[in-house]
C-alpha cells in the first residue's frame, strides 16, 4: 500500500484488491472498510482494483484484510 500523511493530520492510504468488477463490489468493498474505526472516507475503483482510504491515523493491515474480505474480495497488496 502507499501511504502519506497529509498537512492535516489525515493518512491517506492505496491498497490494490482483487475481483471488483462492478459499482456494487466498490460499495461493499468501501461499506466494510469504512466500518473500521478513524476511516473517513474510502473510495474504490473496480476499474483499476484501488482502494483510497483516508483515515485519522495509519490502518492496521490485517483490519483492512479483513474488511476486504468480509466483502467477498481479496487485499492482494500495495497499489
Amino acid at each position: 500500500m502507499t501511504v502519506r500523511t497529509d498537512t492535516q493530520g489525515s493518512v491517506t492510504a492505496v491498497y490494490k484488491v482483487s475481483g471488483m468488477s462492478c459499482g456494487h463490489c466498490e460499495g461493499a468493498v468501501s461499506g466494510e472498510i469504512s466500518e473500521l474505526p478513524g476511516v473517513a472516507s474510502v473510495k474504490a475503483v473496480a476499474t483499476t482494483g484501488e482502494v483510497t482510504v483516508v483515515s485519522a491515523a495509519p490502518l492496521d493491515e490485517e483490519a483492512v484484510r479483513a474488511a476486504v474480505d468480509e466483502a467477498g474480495f481479496e487485499l492482494v497488496g500495495p497499489a
